[in-house]
């Protein structure tokens, strides 16, 4: 049975992930609007595995007899300054989402919740890879600048980052 503390604490990392999954979202379409389509399929996996996120930690609430809760989100920005910013608000969110994972590992083991301190490790792992990679992208941001040329060679890369989302217009094509 899930600790009602801990309940609590998992379904606020829901509703961070739900955000994140929008957020991603709004980007991608943003990313498409402006034409760089490779860097827009990766932020729509993006958003993709946030969801994924999101329904793990559901399934686990309800799976040891807790009950998850569908969260409400603030509407994300639907418009960006520039791709750099994108990026760097990415890292943001990413951070603000393992910063919660933390606190919620910290619990559960004050707690001796060993079944969601072990639940908790899959997404410690993920954070930590997720925040590579935006690293990643960032720091070849900073060689990039605002070249032209330089943004579609990224755009192109990320656009083999990712496998390419679900429901979108070019999976119809195939």
């Amino acid at each position: 049975m899930i600790n009602k503390e801990i309940e609590t604490a998992l379904q606020k990392q829901i509703e961070l992930e739900a955000y994140a999954s929008a957020y991603y979202l709004s980007m991608a379409c943003w990313m498409d609007v402006e034409g760089f389509e490779g860097t827009a399929q990766y932020l729509y996996a993006q958003s993709d595995e946030e969801r994924m996120h999101m329904l793990k930690i559901v399934h686990f609430i309800n799976d040891n007899d807790g009950h998850a809760e569908v969260p409400s989100i603030d509407r994300p920005p639907k418009d960006f300054e520039d791709y750099h910013t994108c990026f760097n608000q990415v890292l943001k969110q990413e951070q603000t989402v393992t910063n919660s994972i933390h606190k919620i590992t910290k619990l559960a083991l004050s707690l001796d919740d060993h079944a969601s301190h072990n639940f908790l490790q899959w997404y410690i792992s993920e954070q930590m890879e997720e925040e590579k990679n935006v690293k990643s992208i960032l720091n070849k941001l900073k060689i990039i600048g605002n070249d032209g040329s330089g943004l579609y060679l990224i755009d192109t890369e990320l656009a083999t980052m990712s496998p390419q989302p679900t429901g979108t217009v070019m999976e119809e094509k195939a």
